[in-house]
Formats: structure tokens, sequence, C-alpha cells
């Protein structure tokens, strides 16, 4: 017999899951602050709970997808709320820190509710499809138990272990590498257009380096995860590359284009530079970037 699931929160993505559920014919529950938001999901035949209670209550399965942490630990946290989640299953699919996650990780554990924390690597569209990537982690007894909620969700589940931190440690880390090329694709956007260059040449060109920007960003984790540092076999060390954005600042200053970009590499550029790891690979200047947290 199936479980019978509680989705928390039925904004975009929460309501993705929802009908995702429903697609492979769960029972689903739904709660949602703003009542109106849940009537469409009640269409297609998810039930309607007036409070949160009532919504842990009539499940199996919670699952959580809201704002952030903070709304999370109000709805949940509460005598009743979680009296009513002991010993049934919490998944945790709110965006947060690996501190985060813990730290209610911590408290699930103490109130006897099992619990797993999930990351969304896709969105709404995308929910309850084939090649939806979920990040997971937890105790592996909850993950392969669950396993078959969690394919309905996205059909590419992806467990991590059960430091319940660590979903959240790699989603932070990707989206890191993701924003960083989004960000950068404005800025050559800009550059183009200020030059007069086509867009159009401009995104055919994109898809043309991504061989390389693969092979960079991975050799740039190896070294790191090796310590190694030394530029003679280095596919651009730090010298090389602070010309390049040296180059590119003076554009951005002859253009009037915002600098900050550039401005935040050189920074990084620099302390690497003055340190003496000029002739060393690009990896090192990680260095720089973990010493400047402490």
């Amino acid at each position: 017999m199936k479980p019978t699931i509680t989705v928390i929160g039925t904004g975009r993505m929460g309501s993705a899951l929802v009908l995702a559920l429903r697609k492979q014919e769960y029972r689903v529950v739904i709660w949602n602050r703003t009542k109106a938001k849940g009537e469409p999901l009640a269409a297609q035949g998810a039930q309607l709970a007036a409070t949160v209670l009532d919504a842990v209550t009539a499940a199996d399965v919670i699952l959580v997808n809201v704002n952030d942490y903070a709304t999370s630990n109000e709805l949940l946290q509460t005598d009743g709320v979680t009296s009513a989640l002991r010993g049934k299953l919490l998944i945790q699919l709110t965006s947060g820190t690996p501190k985060q996650a813990r730290t209610l990780g911590d408290w699930a554990h103490r109130a006897a509710i099992p619990y797993l924390v999930g990351a969304i690597m896709a969105t709404p569209n995308l929910i309850g499809e084939p090649g939806c990537t979920i990040l997971y982690a937890g105790a592996v007894e909850q993950y392969e138990q669950s396993k078959a909620v969690l394919l309905a969700l996205g059909g590419n589940p992806v467990y991590l272990g059960d430091d319940v931190g660590h979903a959240s440690t790699l989603d932070n880390a990707l989206l890191a590498l993701v924003w960083g090329a989004m960000f950068a694709t404005l800025q050559g956007a800009t550059i183009c257009t200020a030059e007069q260059f086509p867009l159009a040449a401009y995104g055919e060109s994109i898809r043309a380096i991504l061989p390389a920007v693969e092979e960079s960003t991975i050799d740039i984790v190896r070294r790191i995860e090796q310590q190694r540092f030394a530029g003679e076999t280095s596919l651009g060390t730090v010298d090389l590359h602070s010309g390049g954005v040296l180059r590119l600042l003076q554009l951005c200053q002859e253009q009037g284009i915002d600098p900050a970009g550039p401005n935040a590499f050189i920074h990084l550029f620099q302390l690497g530079i003055k340190a003496g790891h000029g002739p060393d690979d690009f990896a090192v200047l990680s260095k720089f970037i973990t010493s400047y947290a402490k």
C-alpha cells in the first residue's frame, strides 16, 4: 500500500511536487499559508488541510518546501506538530545551508523523527521527469525505504551519504558554478553589445568553448583535491590569467561597463601574486578564498 504524502508549501516548486506524486497515484495532503494556492491542486485530487498539524497527522511522509529554514522551523517546531511527526519520515526540500540542515537534523533526532534532506537540482517543469536530479542526504535506511516516493519526484535521485549537511553543500557549490557562468554571460553579452558584435554569434561561440571550460574546471577541482599547484603542467598560471583579466578590466573602462566582476577576480589574483604564486596554476587561488573566510 502506498504511503500518504503531505506537502507543506505549494508555491511553484511545491505544486510541481504535488502533481508528480498525484501522477503516480499517491494520496497527497497539502497545506499552504495562502489557501488559494492549494485550490488548483485540490482540483487535481490533493486534499487540503486546514492546519499544519492536520496535514502532518494525515500522512506517513512529510515533504517541506517553503521559502527558508526559518519558516520551516516555525511551522514544524511546535509541540503538537513535533509530536505528530514522531516516527514519520520528514523530507526537508527547503533550500538552506549545511549548518541549517544539520541543526534541523539535531532537532529531528531528539524528537525521534526520521529525517532526510533533499536539494532539488531542477526547475519546476522538470519535477517527476526521468532526468530530474534531486540530491539526498541522511540515514541510508530512510533513503532506501522511501525510494519509490523519491523516484516519483525525479527519476535521478542521488544519495550523498549520512551527513545531512551534504545535500546543501553540493547544492550551494554547484549553484556557485552556475551563477558564476550566468553572471559571466551577462558580462560577455554587454561587451558584445558595446562593441556592436552580434549576440547570436556570441551564443554559438559559448557552445564551442564549453568543452574547454569543462576540462579546465574539472582540472582545477582535481588540483585542489591533490594540493597540486606547481605551474609546470598547468593549463593556465596565475600570471597568465591575471593578464587576461586586466585586459578585460581595461575594456570595461573603455566602454563604461560595470567592472565589478573583473575587479573581484583581480583582488584574488593580486593576493596570489603578492604571495609569490604568479608562476603557479590558477587553482592555487583557492588558498586565498579559504584564508579570506578566516
